[in-house]
Order: structure tokens, then C-alpha cells, then sequence
């Protein structure tokens, strides 16, 4: 799960790894932060991120499915195989 705090150190060309989704060879579903963070300052537990994936796929990760990734795939790995227990 990544929180607030490491959205908002996130910068231009980092890495995310989802921990649901998967690519075809197994290894978690990459997202490359593609702009800057946007904050409300009427909500502050709110954000949203701009990523890409994969070559032509944009998307937002935002408060609601933070908790579905993480800062490296090692982690997103080990969370889906505890889950799975």
C-alpha cells in the first residue's frame, strides 16, 4: 500500500507495481509516473497521480485504489501471496 507521504515524494519516471494484476510472464503490472501529484487542500487525504502503462494505456491512481500498489514488485509479490494463504 503506498501512502500519502510517498505519493507526494514520488517524482517524474518512478516505478509503481499493482499487486492484483499481473503481466503474462508473472511479474506484477508496472505503472511509470507520468506528471505531478494533485492535491485538494479541501480534502486532504485525497490525491490523485497520473501513470502510464505499457505503451499507450494512461491512467490516475487516487486515494480509493492506493492500496492496491506498491513501491517495489518484491512487496506487491509478498502481499498477493499472503492473501492467497
Amino acid at each position: 500500500m503506498i501512502t500519502l507521504a510517498q505519493v507526494i515524494s514520488l517524482k517524474h519516471g518512478d516505478i509503481l507495481h499493482h499487486r492484483e494484476l499481473r503481466n503474462a510472464d508473472g511479474t506484477p503490472l508496472r505503472a511509470r509516473v507520468n506528471g505531478k501529484v494533485k492535491l485538494w487542500k479541501t480534502r486532504p487525504t485525497h490525491f490523485r497521480l497520473p501513470v502510464k502503462c505499457g505503451l499507450y494505456h494512461y491512467a490516475d491512481i487516487d486515494h480509493a485504489v492506493a492500496h492496491k500498489w506498491s513501491l517495489t514488485a518484491a512487496e506487491a509479490l509478498a502481499d498477493n501471496q499472503e492473501s492467497t494463504k
